[in-house]
């Protein structure tokens, strides 16, 4: 069973010493912060079982530190107590309304003190316990919390874990009191990592020992970077850590040169020295791109480049480097460009239902067709415009044209299509949403009830403000318009959310789809997934089905529809058109 780990936030040198050396007597791991900017930074890059935060104290105090982390999934649950020489009743009604489990009034003695932790552990214990016991839907939750967001083989938090915990740091980067009394440029790094040797070693020496190789690599990151960063497997040999924020270049150059050490000595595999050096590309946010997704591709790219020199060594992204990429300037100045002169184009995937074989709708994905650059992937113009605010004007573009497309449809005589459009961050968080959806559809002359007209939303978008989220959609569902919630178990992958959003369709994501049968704890979460959805009357819809194996799974398991190119790339408006009238089945 692993120790129990405490993180203390003490401004106080003595106390903090005093209690870290009582912990460490009763057999806890624990972490210290003498201030609250640190003991943030601490709690989500360790995740504690639980806090003793010290109230007063300069910059951020515990009342902000609690504050901060009750406004994020992961942090929001850990056992939380207060240390102070404030007894007022006053006081403690502070911190219990912002969610503090207890609190220590100083001086306190060592049995105080141990009997508050144990209580608070026992209590949260007792609590676990209880939710397995007495209620399905949150037992099964925990079930599928811990693969949802790590890697099976390596433990490591996985993509979807990772994106989650970026948003989380960039939440208390961007807040104005954590880091607001330096001068210098702050900057968060993110590493990515590739083996240089891996493919060799994992032919030479089998899959069993590759597997070790990634084992052992992992366990050496973990080492090597202790608490100052939230590690991730990407892919095969690839990893990615974001680390603390940090002032000085040197000091991110002097943990470079140490990962390249630790890495240069030998990996003892099968009894032999095996010698896997590494490769190491460097971002910094906000310098390098404001998008999680935008600094591991460029990482990725500087990590390559250097990969492909022999290796060994590491280098900060550089945007000259990648000279035959589009230029991020000339990039949003064609994009400006391409909104007005109908260089944008809407193909639309099939969505068919697995019962009938029959296609019952389409999903309008956006292409950009450049009249020099040709097709340009949306992994790349997309981020670019959500980074611009472009994805504004972008996103009610594609809604106008794709709901003119079912109407044109309907009035061809094929009125049972169902049309689903993806609807971002930005547009959701227009005050006007509403508005702009009602006299959308006056204007095209569009009866919802006639018309199958679906939004997809992240759950990213809809945690921000719960309560906010929940009168809007409601507002959009009056409309006759239906909610689908997208790629579900890439966000916040609470299936309790279920319950609270009145969404009428939940989407698998592909992340869970691909090579479904050969993973058996991806079976069984998307066997919870839709045995759950169907409870709460939801249609389930997979995506990215690829394959005649991931299919048969997905048939057994109760899908209700897919989609994917087993059975239709995303395809212009006349060959889905034809595909429709010709009847094209799933085989």
């Amino acid at each position: 069973m692993n120790p129990v780990t405490i993180l203390v936030i003490e401004d106080e040198e003595s106390i903090l010493e005093l209690i870290r050396d009582i912990l460490i007597l009763e057999g806890f791991d624990v972490i210290t912060a003498s201030n609250g900017k640190d003991g943030l930074e601490a709690a989500i890059f360790t995740l504690p079982n639980l806090i003793l935060c010290d109230v007063t104290m300069p910059e951020i105090n515990g009342y902000q530190v609690l504050e901060e982390l009750q406004k994020h999934f992961f942090t929001q649950t850990i056992p939380f107590i207060f240390l102070t020489a404030r007894a007022g009743r006053e006081n403690i009604r502070v911190g219990m309304n912002l969610g503090a489990d207890d609190y220590l009034t100083k001086p306190f003695d060592e049995d105080e003190l141990l009997g508050a932790i144990q209580a608070r552990l026992k209590k949260y214990a007792s609590l676990a316990e209880s939710y397995n016991t007495s209620n399905s839907l949150e037992q099964s939750e925990r079930e599928l919390c811990y693969p949802i967001y790590h890697d099976s083989l390596t433990n490591l938090r996985n993509q979807l874990s990772l994106r989650e915990s970026f948003e989380q740091v960039i939440s208390i980067f961007s807040n104005p009191y954590p880091f607001n009394n330096h001068k210098k440029i702050l900057s968060i790094p993110i590493f990515l990592f590739g083996l240089d040797r891996f493919q060799t070693i994992n032919t030479t020496l089998g899959y069993r020992w590759g597997n070790e190789l990634l084992q052992q690599s992992a366990q050496r990151l973990k080492e090597s970077l202790g608490n100052k960063s939230l590690i991730s497997r990407l892919n095969t040999d690839e990893f990615v850590a974001i680390l603390k924020p940090i002032y000085d270049r040197g000091e991110i150059k002097a943990i470079a040169d140490n990962i390249l050490w630790e890495f240069s000595q030998p990996f003892l595999l099968n009894n032999q020295e095996v010698f896997s050096p590494i490769s190491l590309g460097i971002c910094l946010y906000p310098q390098d791109g404001l998008i999680l997704e935008i600094l591991m591709a460029n990482a990725s790219k500087t990590m390559n480049q250097f990969k492909n020199f022999g290796g060994n060594q590491y280098q900060f992204y550089k945007s000259s480097v990648h000279v035959n990429e589009p230029n991020k300037i000339t990039l949003e100045t064609d994009l400006r460009y391409a909104l007005n002169h109908e260089q944008f184009q809407i193909y639309y995937q099939p969505q068919v239902n697995l019962k009938t074989g029959k296609i019952v709708g389409s999903e309008a994905l956006i292409s950009w067709l450049h009249p020099q650059k040709g097709f340009i992937s949306p992994n790349l113009f997309i981020p670019l415009a959500e980074e611009t605010g472009l994805i504004k004007s972008l996103g009610e573009w594609v809604i106008k044209n794709a709901w003119k497309q079912l109407k044109n449809w309907h009035e061809l005589g094929l009125e049972n299509l169902r049309m689903a459009i993806n609807l971002s961050a930005r547009q959701f968080d227009q005050i006007d949403i509403y508005n702009w959806l009602q006299q959308t559809l006056v204007e095209l002359a569009i009866d919802p009830n006639l018309f199958s007209l679906e939004l997809e939303l992240t759950e990213r978008i809809l945690v921000e403000n719960v309560t906010l989220a929940i009168q809007k959609l409601n507002l959009i569902k009056s409309l006759g318009i239906k909610i689908s919630i997208d790629d579900f178990g890439t966000g916040y992958s609470s299936l309790s959310y279920l319950q609270k959003f009145s969404f009428d369709i939940l989407k698998i994501d592909q992340v869970f789809v691909r090579n479904i049968q050969g993973n058996s704890k991806n079976i069984a979460i998307t066997n919870s997934i839709i045995n759950m959805a169907h409870q709460l009357d939801l249609r389930v819809v997979a995506e990215g089905v690829e394959t005649l194996e991931e299919l048969a799974v997905l048939r057994d398991l109760g899908c209700d529809e897919i989609q994917g190119y087993l059975f239709s790339p995303p395809i212009p408006a006349v060959e889905f058109e034809a595909l429709v009238r010709e009847g094209k089945t799933l085989s």
